[in-house]
């Protein structure tokens, strides 16, 4: 017995050492931050063997390959542009007033980290509601006369799934240029075949970076978190939704569902063109459905009424720069009244963390509005964590409480709005693909502010004091939850 005892111990200690000699090598070949590196030898170390399994579906990178194709897309024909507005702005004399002084110099910002064009005039519309934004895309859809050009993280095979195949079949029936891009984790349960019927009829469609299936690509981060719609080059949509019935408020779990979408006319569209063009070169196979000829799908645009300047800005893990976090982190800072935000995912980075403290504490008006229920139960304590850290350095946070939250909007000063697809979390600033328009414009500004005071009507103050009543349990889940923050 006892030497059967001594070869279970040795046994046990090969692998204990094979794990630990595994976990390093594992994290230390690949790039990665301080907090990541630690968070993953944590995992590693502590979960033997399981923790490779995690590791499997959060930890792996997308391909050397995968990534250069993104990088070496051409930023088309807009660079000349940023070019030439770059010298305009560095040359114009120093505005004496300060709001044009932080105007200019986050256009700036912009234009160096992402190439990003400032359009001005665009008309911009504000959907919070899944029914009336849909109606309204779907209309447009079926007005197209040249070209639909379709990117998001998840399009389910459910009702209003189905209903935009069917309008996209008959458009490309009709010979309009109709093409989807899709991630393959967020569609989740959709095969291939789903567009079939649309590949038959002339169009197209592609999983995001040539991952066609999940069994091979099951990665739950490094994921085209993006969504873009551009029709006919002359309308665009960007922001939080999805194509899912749950969307539109169809799920028990979830109930009502509270996100924010834009419709852009103007020449912001054409950044969410150029984004759209360069993601689809980079994940399709064939050569024959690679776009070349860029210019008709840049039309020019006449605008009436329009009176919001805006960029659009993307960030993703093929680029040394956090550029939409970037953004963020200038909105913040150069607040000097109020900074109010909506997120889904409160997972902040040091430097995020730190620069809503020092806000609070300068007496900027900081709130944060989060949901009250989980979609991802880790995910969900990380984000009451830091909840809690902010609401005791004089953050205000509001809990949603008429279904699920899910837009992710920053207002500054009632001057400077962002939103987009990306989250305040380390997956949307590390590991993500996503896109913001970030927009200079007080009366739209304005408008989503108003939106949110009516947001907070159905909302819970989340006070200290209510956070220190929580069970012991309860703070323990979202302690342990933080440690996994960097890769969560």
């Amino acid at each position: 017995m006892a030497l059967t005892w001594e070869i279970v111990r040795w046994i046990l200690l090969t692998i204990v050492i094979i794990n630990e000699l595994a976990a390093i090598f594992t994290v230390f070949r690949e790039k990665r931050d301080i907090a990541a590196t630690w968070a993953w030898l944590l995992v590693l170390t502590l979960i033997p063997v399981i923790g490779f399994i995690i590791y499997a579906f959060l930890g792996r990178k997308p391909t050397h390959g995968q990534l250069n194709r993104i990088k070496s897309q051409t930023r088309l024909k807009l660079k000349e542009a940023v070019e030439r507005q770059k010298k305009q702005f560095k040359n114009m004399p120093k505005p004496k007033h300060y709001i044009m002084q932080v105007y200019r110099r986050t256009v700036m910002l912009f234009q160096s980290i992402d190439e990003s064009f400032l359009s001005r005039h665009n008309h911009v519309d504000v959907f919070t509601d899944g029914n009336v934004l849909f109606s309204r895309m779907f209309d447009e859809i079926a007005d197209a006369k040249k070209s639909i050009h379709i990117e998001f993280y998840t399009i389910y095979n459910d009702k209003i799934g189905n209903h935009l195949r069917t309008l996209l079949e008959q458009k490309a029936a009709e010979g309009v240029e109709v093409r989807v891009l899709y991630d393959s984790w967020g569609s989740m349960g959709v095969k291939p075949s789903f567009y079939a019927n649309l590949r038959e009829l002339g169009g197209y469609a592609t999983p995001f970076l040539m991952a066609r299936s999940n069994i091979f690509d099951f990665r739950i981060n490094y994921r085209d978190h993006r969504k873009i719609v551009v029709i006919d080059g002359q309308t665009a949509y960007i922001g939080g939704f999805n194509i899912g019935d749950q969307y539109l408020g169809r799920s028990p779990k979830f109930g009502p569902w509270r996100d924010t979408h834009l419709r852009v006319v103007g020449g912001g569209v054409y950044g969410m063109e150029r984004q759209f063009i360069g993601d689809w070169n980079a994940s399709v196979q064939k050569k024959t459905s690679v776009i070349k000829h860029y210019h008709p799908y840049f039309p020019p645009i006449k605008v009436r009424n329009g009176n919001t300047a805006l960029q659009t800005v993307s960030s993703g893990p093929e680029g040394e720069l956090e550029k939409i976090k970037m953004g963020y982190l200038r909105l913040i800072n150069v607040a000097t009244d109020h900074i109010w935000i909506q997120t889904p995912y409160l997972i902040p980075d040091d430097s995020i963390l730190d620069a809503l403290q020092v806000a609070a504490h300068a007496g900027i008006d900081v709130r944060i509005m989060i949901p009250c229920k989980p979609d991802h139960p880790f995910v969900y304590r990380a984000t009451q964590y830091y909840a809690r850290a902010l609401a005791n350095q004089g953050v205000t946070i509001y809990t949603y409480q008429k279904g699920f939250l899910h837009a992710k909007t920053m207002m500054v000063d009632g001057r400077i709005a962002s939103v987009g697809s990306a989250n305040l979390d380390f997956r949307s600033f590390k590991l993500n693909f996503e896109i913001n328009a970030f927009m200079y414009d007080s009366q739209l500004t304005d408008q989503l502010e108003q939106i949110y005071v009516n947001d907070i009507r159905n909302c819970r103050v989340m006070t200290p004091e209510r956070f220190a009543d929580q069970s012991h349990w309860l703070k323990f889940k979202q302690r342990f939850s933080r440690l996994l923050s960097p890769i969560l």
